[in-house]
């Protein structure tokens, strides 16, 4: 979030490392986990919502193809935004609060839920939900991707159950789906940052999501809609292969002892290498 929004005419860091360097000499190595409350109470609702979601939807479309694990995905991923959106937007705000500074000499926000209600006070539903188109149009591609090479990677190494190497082959399928997800959509990822992050210091920027891609690339080029992409890739590999990897063995094993008699198959091991 710092990379991405960071002002490109005074920046604060050359890169991901010397940002993380950065946050730990000047705030502590605490300064890593600002807005960890956000994630915190929000992620756990995500992940019940997006594999919920693209569980059912897939069971609805019918068949296990290609294309309706790509559309079961969009679905959840759409629909998690009304958790995603708010969520990040704290995420952003308490990231960016008291950059470079040891102790904070204005603290805005408390933690997080505390700067969603001050946001709400003084913005309503729309403010709380800043961002959200943007989020939308990041999130819905971007988890038919997620799911579509999880499926393709799973089928592709063979993930049987009764393979010894299940685990490690289930962690680098969602390890690489985290990957390709961003990847397919990470510089909206850039603009959704931004466009949160707006206002902050009490001079708002952009109209929208059209002037902050304009303005942002007029002012630094193509370049700007890579910015902290490193860091995020370096996240998301084991953040998604632990996410990918939990699900779908706490799924066999429920199944292997016969506890989910009464459920359909889900999205997990519908087919011997599916999820």
């Amino acid at each position: 979030v710092r990379l991405q929004v960071q002002n490109v005419e005074k920046p604060l860091y050359r890169g991901t490392f010397h940002c993380f360097q950065s946050i730990i000499k000047q705030e502590s190595a605490f300064g890593l986990y600002k807005g960890i409350g956000s994630p915190m109470m929000g992620l756990t609702f995500i992940n019940a919502l997006v594999f919920g979601v693209q569980g059912n939807t897939l069971r609805a479309l019918g068949k296990d193809t290609p294309l309706n694990q790509f559309l079961a995905g969009s679905a959840a991923g759409a629909i998690q935004c009304i958790i995603c959106c708010p969520m990040e937007l704290a995420k952003t705000r308490m990231q960016l609060q008291g950059t470079g500074e040891y102790k904070l000499k204005t603290k805005n926000y408390k933690n997080s839920l505390d700067c969603l209600i001050k946001i709400y006070r003084k913005e309503g539903l729309r403010g709380i939900n800043r961002g959200m188109v943007s989020t939308l149009i990041r999130e819905t591609p971007s988890f038919g991707f997620y799911f579509l090479t999880y499926d393709c990677m799973t089928r592709y190494l063979g993930c049987e159950a009764e393979d010894s190497y299940v685990i490690p082959k289930l962690l680098f399928s969602g390890g690489m789906s985290g990957i390709v997800s961003w990847l397919s959509t990470y510089p909206v990822d850039v603009i959704k940052s931004r466009l949160q992050a707006d206002g902050v210091g009490g001079v708002t920027q952009y109209n929208g999501i059209l002037d902050c891609v304009r303005k942002s690339y007029h002012e630094e080029g193509w370049r700007v809609f890579t910015r902290g992409l490193t860091s995020t890739l370096l996240r998301a590999f084991p953040v998604n292969a632990a996410t990918f990897a939990t699900v779908t063995v706490f799924l066999m094993y429920m199944r292997s002892e016969d506890n989910l008699h009464e459920c359909e198959p889900g999205p997990v091991m519908q087919q011997p290498s599916s999820l």
